[in-house]
């Protein structure tokens, strides 16, 4: 398991030449590092005087975004997984007419199942972003800076996912299914730069001095 290695373990395995794991799993990374974040700046205003207002939100937004935190970990493996299984089938015997057949069924099959896996972590990161926006703006104000740190984690999730879905598409011959992945996937980029800007634009605007 991936997520076992130290992290000098795994940022070797990245930098290795094997294919896995890759842009996926390092998306699904960020996904995770967006949530833990996330719940680092809703625990350090959990308790803290001026904030009592917030602290049942502030509770709340802990729980969520531990329970994220554990989605996108589970992701990092399930990411190189999906690879590996479009490659295996491409190991797959083509000697007969059944053969091709077969093993030309079971690459579309993975590819898709390829596409949907950062499809999903695209989808959680950008739900997290809301959560992320809610922390930043009510939170601890000393931690404001992490929950920033948060939300570019949380976009790089989003927009590393969907490059790796984008990548699938072009080889599947269902093409109302890769449309319809295509169309998500232009809108969630879109809704995940704009709230990353409008939070950046808002907490800048706060720091000047």
């Amino acid at each position: 398991m991936l997520v076992d290695l130290t992290l000098k373990e795994f940022l070797n395995k990245v930098a290795g030449s094997d294919p896995v794991p890759g842009g996926g799993s390092i998306a699904a990374l960020n996904g995770a590092i967006a949530s833990a974040l996330a719940a680092m700046v809703a625990n350090l205003t959990i308790g803290k005087k001026g904030y009592e207002e917030h602290e049942e939100l502030m509770q709340h937004i802990a729980g969520v975004a531990l329970q994220e935190q554990n989605t996108f970990i589970e992701d990092i493996d399930r990411d190189s997984e999906a690879y590996d299984s479009v490659f295996a089938c491409f190991k797959m015997p083509k000697a007969t007419d059944e053969e091709k057949a077969a093993r030309s069924a079971a690459i579309q099959e993975a590819t898709k199942f390829a596409a949907l896996v950062p499809m999903q972590v695209a989808r959680n990161a950008y739900e997290l972003m809301t959560v992320i926006m809610d922390v930043a703006r009510l939170g601890n104000r000393n931690a404001v800076t992490d929950a920033c740190v948060a939300m570019m984690s949380a976009r790089s999730a989003v927009l590393g996912a969907l490059m790796n879905v984008r990548i699938n598409l072009g080889s599947l011959k269902d093409k109302e299914f890769a449309a319809k992945l295509q169309t998500e996937a232009a809108e969630l980029e879109r809704l995940a730069c704009a709230k990353e800007k409008e939070l950046l634009d808002e907490i800048n605007e706060e720091l000047k001095v």
